[in-house]
Formats: structure tokens, C-alpha cells, sequence
């Protein structure tokens, strides 16, 4: 049965074409757009040329490339047809959006230039070009973001300043205080701590992740600082200035300090870089190799230098008496002192394997070595204690003995005091 158009004639296949496909939505996929270039000897409409390209291509590609069922899956869009007439003639623009792949779309592309008639008229259709939809978006997007760039660069927008005022934030945040003292949020928590000298220096190291600082915030150091230090391995970090000095001072007279590191001369840890920090750090030096200990006053020198003669006289007879019986560990500790090494030892007290402290808990982690002991120039810690008794070692000898909670009952730990 013939269908009857608006304006009263007879609807045929293009009509029908051009009506399915504009009820057909723009597809949201679209990858592609097909630019064809179209020319017909005649007066020719929209649904004319609409209908010549259902039709003259329908079966030339297979089913898999009916442009009926294409458009009906979406995997092709609404077809546009731009078409003027003038003179008896008509030229036009062919536009198709494409959901398939690059070679599908070329070859429907390629398919359109076989039409060779619309409607009663001689056509000649020419792709002119397959737009990549994704290549335009992208340079879309590149020249917008030019020009936001420009923009924001016009506004003075200055990022580092947005970040730096986020991360100050933050470092406020996390911040918190330990007994009336400036502190990270680790403080409590962690094994090891640095102290230094004030609350700008724990917001810095906030910065850099570093939570396990606190603030002596002045030579008056509090009694907290000094409970502490007697349950933890310490760090002093000060600024490489004459204040720096006279805190260290008064803190190795009051607290118990394992290690010292200092900024550069005339820095602040406040000032510090990341880089610097990690470089400070990673320099530390215990504290018996450091001389530091040194009184202000004249007066109070010589009290002080006669007390430590009469404990250094003390000391030497001890070492006199301890050289007599020569524990199996001494000489090793000797040769140690001062190189940061660790020597896993096996039961005849012959070197198995030597290592750097910074290596040891790892070295003790994979080793395949017989060892029975090992002897390091370092702080005795519970990690290490773990992972000896984890070996089955049977002593773990240090310089110093670390905040140890759990003393294996199978394992023996010496220092140099009892080595």
C-alpha cells in the first residue's frame, strides 16, 4: 500500500529511509565522521539523496555492513545531507557519523562513490575525507588548554603557593603535643624519635612525611624530653648555628641521645630541604664520637673536667682488669668501633659474613650462612633482637642497648659494657 506524504505525494523508499533515519539518535560512540562531496544533474532533495544511499548500497557490503541494520544498532548515526539547487543543478554535503572501527568506516566511506543516480538524476558522490572524531577532540582539548593556561598564567594563579598553603594545612593537622611539647603523630608510636629544637622544625619535617619529631622549644628542656629518651633510640637534629650548640649541650647532659646530626653551618632544620634533610640524616654520627660535651662557664669546667678524670682513672682499671679475660666478642667490637659494619659470626667466633648496619636487618632476613652471633657497631632494637632469635642465633652483641621490650629467654644480648 502506498504511503502519502505532507504535501500529498506518493512517499517512496528515500522518504521512508530519510524518516527512520532521523528518528535515529546521534549515536554516543562516534569515532569517525564520513565527509562526502555530492553533485547530481537535477533538482534533488534531502530524502532523495537519503534514500539513494539505503538503497544503491544495500547488499553490496554483506549484512554485517547494512547501513540499515548499522543504524539501527547505533553503530551509525543520522545521516546529514546538505543540498542546494541552482540552475538545474544540485551540489551538497554528505555527512556520516561512524561507531565502527578505522577499516569498517573505510570501507562504507568507499561504497558511497558508487552511487551514481538520485532519484531520475545523474549523481557523482566523492568522499573527500574520514575525520578522525578522537584526533579532533584531542586538539580541541590541547588548544583549550593553551588557552586556560594563558589565562591562568595572566591571572598570576601561582600553584606552588596553592600547594605549599595546602600542605601548611595539613602539617597543622597533623601536628600534635606531647606533654606540653610540639610533636609529629608518630612520637609516641615509633621506635626511634628526633629532637630538635623548634615547633617550625616539626612543621618541616610534617612536610616530608617525617611524624616522629619533637620540639625541646628552648634550652630549658623539659624532664618529658629526658623520660623519653631513656625508651627510645634518639636523634638529635639541631640548626648548624651557635643556638644549635648550646641546646645540644644541655641535652646531652640531661637526656639520653644515641645519634647527632646538624644542618649545614648557618641553617635552619626549619629552612631545610628534603634532600637536605635525608643528607643530614643519613650523616648522623653516634653520640661517642661527637665532642660536644663541653661546659659554658670557665668556673664549671674544672669541676666537671676533675669529676671525669677521677671516672676515666675509674674506667681505665676496669679496662685493665677487662683485658685480662678478654670476652670472645672484644676484639671484634674493637675493630668495629666507629666503621657502622655488623659481622655475623659462626660458633668459633670466625667471621662468616661482614655487612653495614644499614644492611643488617635485611643481611639477617636472607643470609643462608651458619651463623651463631652477630656484632655490630650499632643500638641493639627490637627488630634486630627478632630477627637474631628468628635465625636462631645465640647472641646479638652492640655498642648500645636500644628500647628492647621483648628479651627472648634462647637469646643472649651484650653491649660494649658487658662484652
Amino acid at each position: 500500500m502506498d504511503m502519502v506524504r505532507g504535501d500529498g505525494k506518493l512517499k517512496d523508499k528515500g522518504d521512508e529511509a530519510f524518516e527512520e533515519g532521523n528518528k535515529m539518535h546521534d549515536i554516543d560512540t562516534t569515532k569517525y565522521v564520513i565527509h562526502a562531496n555530492i553533485t547530481a544533474e537535477g533538482f534533488v532533495e534531502k530524502s532523495d539523496v537519503v534514500g539513494a544511499i539505503f538503497g544503491q548500497t544495500e547488499g553490496l557490503l554483506g549484512e554485517e555492513l547494512d547501513l540499515r541494520d548499522l543504524q539501527k544498532s547505533s553503530r551509525i548515526g543520522r545521516i546529514e545531507v546538505n543540498i542546494e539547487s541552482k540552475s538545474g543543478r544540485s551540489s551538497g554535503e554528505i555527512l556520516i557519523p561512524s561507531g565502527l572501527d578505522k577499516v569498517e568506516t573505510a570501507i562504507l566511506a568507499a561504497s558511497l562513490e558508487t552511487i551514481d543516480r538520485v532519484g531520475p538524476c545523474i549523481a557523482h558522490v566523492e568522499v573527500a575525507k574520514v575525520e578522525d572524531i578522537r584526533a579532533t577532540k584531542r586538539r580541541r582539548i590541547t588548544e583549550r588548554a593553551k588557552q586556560l593556561m594563558r589565562e591562568a598564567v595572566e591571572k598570576g594563579i601561582d600553584s606552588e603557593m596553592m600547594v605549599d598553603e595546602v600542605k601548611q594545612a595539613v602539617r597543622m593537622e597533623e601536628i600534635s603535643n606531647y606533654k606540653g611539647l610540639p610533636a609529629g603523630p608518630n612520637i609516641e608510636s615509633s621506635d626511634a624519635i628526633l629532637i630538635v629544637e623548634g615547633r617550625a622544625d616539626v612543621l618541616n619535617l610534617l612536610k616530608y612525611g617525617i611524624k616522629n619529631a619533637i620540639a625541646v622549644e628552648g634550652t630549658n628542656i623539659s624532664p618529658a624530653i629526658t623520660k623519653l629518651s631513656k625508651r627510645k633510640t634518639v636523634t638529635a637534629f639541631f640548626d648548624g648555628d651557635r643556638g644549635g650548640e648550646l641546646i645540644l649541650k644541655e641535652l646531652l647532659q640531661v637526656a639520653d641521645v644515641d645519634y647527632i646530626a646538624i644542618a649545614p653551618e648557618g641553617r635552619s632544620v626549619e629552612d631545610m630541604t628534603y634532600k637536605e634533610i635525608a643528607k643530614a640524616l643519613h650523616n648522623k654520627m653516634p653520640v661517642e664520637q661527637q665532642d660536644y660535651i663541653k661546659v659554658k662557664k670557665e668556673e664549671e669546667q674544672q669541676p666537671r673536667i676533675i669529676q671525669r678524670k677521677s671516672v676515666k682513672v675509674k674506667e681505665e682499671e676496669a679496662e685493665e682488669e677487662k683485658k685480662k679475660s678478654l670476652s670472645p666478642f672484644e676484639a671484634h667490637l674493637q675493630e668495629l668501633k666507629g666503621t657502622f659494619k655488623a659481622r655475623l659470626l659462626d660458633k668459633g667466633r670466625n667471621i662468616v659474613k661482614e655487612t653495614t648496619v644499614r644492611e643488617l636487618a635485611k643481611e639477617l632476613k636472607e643470609t643462608k650462612e651458619p651463623a651463631n652471633s652477630v656484632v655490630f657497631d650499632g643500638v641493639v632494637t627490637q627488630r634486630i633482637v627478632d630477627l637474631a632469635k628468628e635465625k636462631d642465633l645465640d647472641y646479638v652483641v652492640g655498642i648500645k642497648m636500644g628500647d628492647v621490650v621483648k628479651m627472648p629467654t634462647s637469646l643472649r644480648v651484650l653491649t660494649a659494657d658487658s662484652a
